[in-house]
């Protein structure tokens, strides 16, 4: 009996085998299948292109392309033509229009609180403009130099003498500012 069941292990140990060498196979012949179809539908579409470059005559379609191009540009000088004159007849039109567009355009800047006018007149025009005692008291200061007139502070020593006038008028500008 204990032999039976060995017999009947290496039975079902083979038969699982078997059947993963056959799946295996099987996956092979779609594999292949796939390549055959692959290879018939490139054939197919090789011959369709094939036919279609015979029958493309690339001169005519050139030439086809090169009138449109030139009708297409007629047709925007006429345009431009008719638009100016247009334009002319309604002339008066277009000065209303204008004032419109102004009068729109200022009704949507009130609404959204901006003040055009006061805001450009407030704007600063250049560089000379921006003056502040910042501005002012942060003047370039060589070495050796004090930032503003000496007091009689006289160090001894390598370093710049301090002008404490200066220093503070500076800590007041930027507590002011």
């Amino acid at each position: 009996m204990a032999k039976d069941l060995v017999r009947t292990r290496r039975y079902v140990q083979k038969f699982h085998q078997m059947k993963t060498q056959l799946q295996a196979v099987g996956l092979r012949i779609q594999a292949l299948r796939s390549n055959q179809q692959m290879a018939e539908a490139m054939r197919g579409a090789t011959r369709a292109m094939a036919s279609m470059n015979r029958g493309l005559n690339l001169p005519a379609i050139q030439k086809i392309m090169n009138d449109f191009e030139k009708e297409s540009s007629m047709m925007d000088m006429k345009e431009e033509m008719m638009s100016d004159a247009v334009d002319d007849v309604m002339g008066d039109d277009l000065e209303d229009e204008e004032e419109e567009g102004d009068k729109i355009l200022r009704q949507v800047l009130d609404e959204i609180g901006v003040d055009l006018s006061q805001q450009l007149t407030e704007a600063p025009t250049g560089l000379g403009a921006i003056s502040s005692p910042l501005t002012e008291s942060r003047r370039p200061v060589a070495i050796g130099e004090t930032g503003g007139p000496s007091h009689g502070d006289d160090h001894q020593g390598g370093d710049a003498p301090v002008d404490e006038d200066s220093l503070q008028a500076r800590l007041d500008a930027l507590r002011r500012g």
